[in-house]
C-alpha cells in the first residue's frame, strides 16, 4: 500500500490549497468512524446532534471565506442506501458554509467512464486518491501530481459535473 495522509495531515489538505478542491464519491456507503454513531442515530429519526459534523463545517467556513471553492459529485443509487440517504439529508449544512456538491445517478451513461474510485483534486494539480478498509473507513489518501495522473482526475471531474444535478434539481427528481 501507498503511504497514505491521514487524521490531521489530510485536514491539512483542507488549509493548504490554494483555489479549488473537487472530489468524486463513488461509494453507497462510508464508515467513517467518527460518524458511525451519529448515522446510527439518524436511523432511528433521530437528527437532533450535528455536533460531530461541526469541525468540518468549521474548516470549510473558514476556508471558503477565503474565496476558495470545494465542490463535489456524488454518484448516487436508486434508491439511495441509507448511507446516502443520510448525506442527502447532511448536504444542505455543507451548502450552507460555501460547498456546492452536485449528484450523478449512478444510473447516467457518463458514469462507465468515471474511475470507480473516490478522489479529490486540488488546484488542479494534485490528486489525493482515498483508500478504505472492507468496512468502508477511510485509512487516508495517497497524493500523486503525476501529470498523466492528474489529467485523468481532471477529465472525470469535468465529465461528472458537466451532468451532474445541483441538490435541489436531484431533489426535484425525487419529488416527481
Amino acid at each position: 500500500m501507498p503511504n497514505l495522509v491521514s487524521g490531521e495531515a489530510f485536514n491539512d489538505l483542507f488549509r493548504a490549497y490554494r483555489y479549488t478542491a473537487w472530489r468524486l464519491e463513488t461509494r453507497s456507503f462510508y464508515g467513517v468512524m467518527e460518524e458511525n454513531e451519529p448515522f446510527q442515530r439518524w436511523l432511528t429519526g433521530d437528527d437532533s446532534d450535528i455536533e460531530w459534523f461541526k469541525p468540518w463545517l468549521s474548516i470549510m467556513r473558514d476556508e471558503l471565506a477565503t474565496g476558495k471553492r470545494m465542490e463535489r459529485v456524488r454518484i448516487i443509487d436508486d434508491p439511495p442506501s441509507d448511507y446516502l440517504r443520510w448525506e442527502l439529508w447532511g448536504t444542505p449544512y455543507n451548502l450552507g458554509v460555501g460547498e456546492d456538491i452536485r449528484y450523478l445517478p449512478r444510473k447516467h451513461s457518463v458514469v462507465d467512464s468515471l474511475p470507480d474510485e473516490d478522489f479529490w483534486v486540488f488546484d488542479s494539480r494534485t490528486v489525493a486518491r482515498l483508500h478504505f478498509d472492507e468496512d468502508g473507513n477511510v485509512l487516508g489518501a495517497a497524493l500523486s501530481e503525476d501529470p498523466a495522473e492528474v489529467v485523468r482526475a481532471l477529465q472525470a471531474r469535468d465529465a461528472a459535473w458537466h451532468h451532474a444535478l445541483t441538490f435541489t434539481e436531484y431533489m426535484a427528481t425525487r419529488s416527481a
